[in-house]
């Protein structure tokens, strides 16, 4: 059984442009409207975490709606982050300026907020030059709709022109413990002091498992909470938000922040 006493801050913090949350954060994409989302959401930020992520697509709106619904006005220092460019209906990428701009608009409205903490761009058109969408969001963080701007899905030559025409705080693309095509992008957020966010941060019954299994059974955890243990030992940069619709499951991921993997279990599990 998880230790309900550990709160998210036992993960440690992270610096997310000016906003300072822990290492834990809760990721929303099947968040709906219901009983058990609100006993969910309001027992994570009981329980410190302090980071939610979410996106206009997720449930085609409803899991920001859900969000402001439930926890606005939100506690100071509760910083929720979402991501606009893909339609919430047929999931097309759409970084026309005019889009964004009411997608910004509508997420203003569902999150029921009047600045959005951490705006991340969901994914690059590549028809488009992330010059002129990262610049349409640059005049609305002018404007005060946005806080920080974040990319998602992005390679380290994109963040690097991005960066040139507006200040990028956070970079989420898929990372795991099994799925590392990424490593360049960990590399450079570490470097250059951006928060890398992993979408997809655990991992269950692929090749490699065995090994999991192994050292999470030394520990007595599941291999999800060795997958996040992985990953806060990982790079100081790191800032999971794994995503579930169980409270027993919520629990245990934020246990996982107290389990310390030796270097040779790092190791090997860096080897997978």
């Amino acid at each position: 059984m998880p230790n309900t006493t550990l709160t998210a801050l036992a993960a440690g913090t992270i610096q997310v442009g000016s906003l300072l949350v822990n290492r834990i954060g809760l990721g929303t994409n099947r968040i709906k409207d219901n009983a058990g989302a609100h006993e969910l959401l309001h027992r994570a930020v009981a329980l410190g975490v302090n980071f939610i992520d979410t996106a206009d697509m997720y449930q085609r709106h409803e899991s920001e709606s859900t969000i402001g619904h439930m926890l606005a006005p939100y506690p100071n220092g509760l910083v929720i982050a979402t991501k606009g460019g893909m339609h919430p209906m047929d999931y097309s990428v759409q970084n026309d300026p005019a889009y964004l701009r009411n997608a910004v608009e509508g997420s203003l409205e569902r999150l029921k907020v009047s600045r959005i903490d951490l705006y991340q761009l969901h994914r690059i058109d590549k028809a488009i030059p992330i010059e002129n969408t990262v610049g349409c969001l640059k005049r609305m963080q002018d404007e005060g709709k946005i806080r920080h701007i974040g990319l998602s899905d992005v390679t380290v030559e994109q963040i690097e022109r991005a960066r040139k025409v507006a200040e990028i705080v956070s970079i989420q693309n898929e990372y795991n413990l099994l799925q590392r095509k990424h490593e360049s992008v960990v590399e450079y957020c570490e470097l250059n002091g951006l928060a890398f966010i992993p979408w997809y941060p655990i991992v269950k019954g692929k090749p490699g498992e065995g090994v999991i299994e192994r050292i999470a059974a030394v520990h007595k955890v599941t291999t999800v909470q060795i997958a996040i243990a992985w990953l806060l030992q990982r790079s100081p940069a790191m800032l999971p938000i794994p995503g579930t619709l169980s409270i027993e499951h919520l629990e245990a991921n934020i246990a996982a922040a107290s389990i310390q993997l030796t270097p040779d279990e790092f190791a090997e599990l860096s080897r997978i």
